[in-house]
């Protein structure tokens, strides 16, 4: 009897277990899917531009996420509650959505998470004006695509959109082109439009700025066909972006009628909340600048002042954050603007007075005195700084360790591509770039190409110019001659600048100067004391 009193309990003890890890696995999903109502809520209040409210469901979505131990979830929501705090400008706050979301994907080791969270995170540092970590942020995510399973879908051309915006944004246009080209050609066989807008617009906003106006319009037009033409989600910053720049190619263009005609259109389509986006803003201020050229001062006036009105308004919202691609534009605008109110206007220039002048030199004389002294220290920094980075590429050096091995590898895919590398990488052994008769043309044919290939390889895998890539080539092999070599060091600096190729003496101090910071002649002087010192000390 006991026996089966034992047995009896067993069993009910092991049903009651089933019972009540069934509830709580029920519990469980039942949480998830409250979960996901309130993610799903959260997007939708963030796309109706509601985002204290789309961060209220979010933050839900995340606590629920955190109980059930559901990473995707939380990585999901969090992402997008970065995106509601960025677009309501608390970039401090969405840093740390991405942050934590980052965090979370990086310990599940979940690639596909983590390149959607660093999506958002390049649009906060293009905000706050951080371009260069925008930038390699954006190189890295483009190199890590192929690993996840977004390659080859919408979300492959979203990476390449944000990748090609950070090269725009630092003016690195041929790489815009070689990424949106791919970007474009993707969209077109997935029939994605959101895409091709977005890559069309780009490109016409790279010959916007290289002033090939025409070519300008004939992608952003592409792009306005399928606005036109097609359901495109969140239309009106596409609309606004293109018709603004499109109205600039009139302008540059001295097509002022219709450039005018352009902007008021993208101006009255504006709602109120969009009066402070950067294309609507920038609109006034063009607007203003087409009524002044056409002598139109009333108008001009007009629209100038209310473009100042909301630009201050603009500057408290944004916390000073500035979309770089517009504020090149807006710095001519504005100049232009108020030289030619200055005209209209023809106020009399008040006399100085003057105690008023000889105040005004005393303080110049005080800021030269200030501004010496304090180059002074900068140069010396950044002397010191130099010999540390030279020392420690001659110790790297010393030990093995060649360019090669401390260079992240490329993977290239085109065989004529990695020939004409290898043939580079040759030529820079045999230090082909101290030659006066190093160019384009004779670097290309040394390696079998022609000089406009050559040139936009080096402008995508060197990620600088050709006279950039010379030119650094050649001061970072004087820098550690002169340190080196004391009979070099008593050259003169043009003989200096024969021997490592230039042919003037101007020409090699600018680019010394551009690449260091400092002056030939002060880093000879420098480094002649330096051993000096330390002769005298042994």
């Amino acid at each position: 009897m006991a026996a089966y009193i034992k047995l009896f309990l067993l069993v009910f003890f092991y049903l009651f277990f089933l019972v009540l890890n069934g509830q709580e696995t029920t519990s469980q999903n039942d949480q998830l899917e409250t979960a996901k109502e309130y993610y799903k809520k959260g997007v939708s209040l963030y796309y109706t531009e509601e985002y204290e409210k789309s961060v209220e469901y979010l933050n839900k979505a995340i606590v629920i996420a955190e109980n059930t131990d559901n990473y995707i979830v939380f990585c999901r929501a969090t992402n997008v509650k970065g995106h509601a705090y960025l677009m309501n400008d608390q970039n401090q706050e969405a840093l740390e959505a991405y942050y934590s979301s980052i965090d979370v994907a990086q310990k599940n080791k979940d690639l596909n998470q983590e390149i959607i969270t660093n999506s958002g995170l390049v649009l906060v540092y293009k905000k706050t004006n951080q371009f260069k970590k925008a930038l390699n942020l954006s190189r890295w995510m483009l190199k890590s695509i192929d690993k996840t399973s977004f390659k080859n879908t919408t979300t492959h051309v979203n990476i390449i959109t944000t990748g090609s915006e950070a090269y725009l944004d630092t003016e690195q246009y041929d790489s815009v082109v070689y990424y949106a080209d791919q970007g474009i050609a993707l969209s077109t066989s997935l029939d994605y439009k959101e895409g091709l807008v977005d890559l069309y617009i780009k490109k016409g906003v790279v010959f916007y700025h290289k002033e090939q106006y025409e070519e300008a319009l004939s992608y952003l037009s592409k792009a306005e066909e399928i606005l036109q033409n097609h359901e495109v989600k969140n239309k009106f910053y596409p609309i606004v972006n293109s018709t603004y720049f499109v109205a600039s190619c009139y302008y540059k263009q001295q097509l002022y009628d219709k450039a005018i005609t352009r902007l008021h259109k993208a101006i009255d389509i504006a709602e109120e909340n969009d009066l402070l986006k950067i294309p609507v803003l920038q609109s006034h201020l063009l607007l203003a600048n087409c009524y002044a050229q056409k002598k139109d001062f009333e108008n001009a006036l007009y629209w100038n002042n209310t473009y100042v009105t909301l630009n201050e308004a603009y500057q408290k919202r944004k916390d000073k954050t500035i979309n770089k691609i517009y504020q090149k534009d807006a710095q001519k605008l504005k100049g232009s603007i108020e030289n030619l109110q200055y005209e209209h206007e023809k106020d009399e220039r008040i006399k100085k007075y003057t105690g008023i002048g000889l105040l005004l030199i005393s303080l110049l004389l005080i800021g030269i005195v200030f501004a010496y002294l304090k180059k002074q220290r900068s140069n010396k920094q950044l002397f010191t700084d130099l010999i540390k980075k030279i020392d420690a590429l001659e110790a790297q050096e010393k030990e093995g360790v060649t360019k090669k091995d401390i260079t992240k590898e490329i993977v290239i895919d085109d065989d004529k591509v990695h020939g004409v590398l290898k043939g580079l990488a040759r030529l820079e052994q045999q230090e082909f770039y101290l030659r006066s008769d190093c160019n384009l043309r004779a670097i290309a044919k040394k390696v079998k190409t022609n000089a406009t290939y050559l040139s936009k390889i080096i402008n995508i895998h060197k990620e600088k110019n050709f006279n950039e890539y010379i030119n650094d080539l050649r001061i970072d092999y004087v820098v550690k001659r002169l340190k080196n070599d004391r009979k070099f060091r008593s050259f003169s600096i043009k003989s200096i600048a024969t021997e490592i190729g230039y042919k003037s003496d101007y020409s090699f101090a600018k680019h010394f100067k551009a690449k260091t910071g400092l002056n030939p002649s002060y880093y000879i002087k420098n480094i002649e004391k330096k051993e000096t010192a330390l002769e005298t000390v042994g």
